[in-house]
């Protein structure tokens, strides 16, 4: 590769996927949920991967509760109400994980749940 060729293409502008607001909740809810289930692999020795991961969870779930509570949002009035459930859930049974008296699976199920919902969606646009 001679100079000219080097110098085109490490300037050229790479073209980087475009990503709608769904494909990043998507992503977001991936590498969250990609988190709990790796420390729920690791059993007891993963309780500290666990409790970050949970961590990141509530913060994710809290950041769609406030943006399904503003009175501007777009979503139906039904589906705003789910997810804010679900937020409220997600806290709570996070508490319980964190306690010792439940499992994060049923996090990573709904969180599952919402990624196949973003997906399906997002395909259909």
């Amino acid at each position: 590769m001679n100079a000219l060729q080097m110098a085109t293409s490490a300037y050229s502008g790479r073209k980087a996927p475009v990503r709608t607001n769904r494909g990043t909740e998507y992503e977001v809810f991936a590498r969250v949920t990609q988190k709990m289930r790796a420390a729920l692999a690791e059993g007891t020795l993963g309780f500290p991967k666990l409790a970050a991961a949970l961590h990141d969870n509530r913060q994710l779930w809290t950041l769609l509760a406030a943006d399904v509570a503003d009175p501007e949002n777009a979503l139906p009035q039904r589906l705003r109400a789910q997810i804010f459930y679900l937020a409220e859930f997600t806290g709570l049974h996070s508490a319980k994980v964190l306690a010792g008296k439940a499992s994060a699976e049923a996090l990573v199920e709904i969180n599952t749940a919402v990624m196949r919902g973003l997906r399906s969606e997002g395909s259909a646009t």
